[in-house]
């Protein structure tokens, strides 16, 4: 268990059987752990995709063993065009999700004028469990950074978002920033 009797994202991740499914809809993030990297990106054009470096070892283990268990492990972004310098640097590094068995689409913020997301971005895990990821105005963690629901018409929301998301998103191969 992490902090506070909170389980870990690895941990749920770890009793998921079928599904990760995660909806991202914000443009720009400030997450302490990414800045250093970000900030290169800005100064330089080029993304670091050496999958040892930084916090990409632990995630990528946790989304190989989960796909090789498998698990089927989704990632839409839901994206404003043109797209913020952070958005770049992220499809940027999408590559390396991909390697690991993630699959990613994107879709422009337009093209989803008509779906009923819920309020924050999401992990719903075995179309059961809901783990909402909070942040700041400025796109650090907020405290605390997690919500959990397991609520049928909270799960039925976010199912029905990402899958119309999913529907008419744009695979990262086919995307272009």
């Amino acid at each position: 268990m992490s902090q506070n009797g909170v389980p870990s994202f690895a941990e749920l991740l770890s009793g998921t059987r079928r599904s990760a499914v995660h909806l991202e809809m914000r443009d720009a993030y400030g997450v302490g752990a990414e800045a250093e990297e970000f900030e290169q990106f800005s100064r330089t054009g080029r993304v670091d995709l050496d999958p040892t470096a930084r916090w990409w070892p632990e995630w990528l283990g946790i989304v190989r063993e989960a796909v090789g268990r498998g698990v089927v492990m989704r990632r839409a972004r839901i994206v404003s065009e043109p797209v913020t310098d952070y958005i770049r640097w992220e499809h940027a590094a999408t590559s390396l999700n991909i390697e690991a068995g993630e699959l990613v689409r994107w879709l422009p913020r337009r093209r989803a004028l008509d779906v009923a997301p819920p309020g924050a971005d999401f992990w719903l895990l075995d179309g059961r469990l809901i783990q909402f990821n909070l942040f700041t105005g400025d796109g650090d963690w907020a405290d605390p950074p997690k919500e959990f629901s397991e609520d049928p018409g909270v799960v039925k929301l976010c199912s029905d978002a990402f899958e119309t998301v999913w529907e008419r998103g744009i695979d990262h191969a086919e995307y272009t920033c």
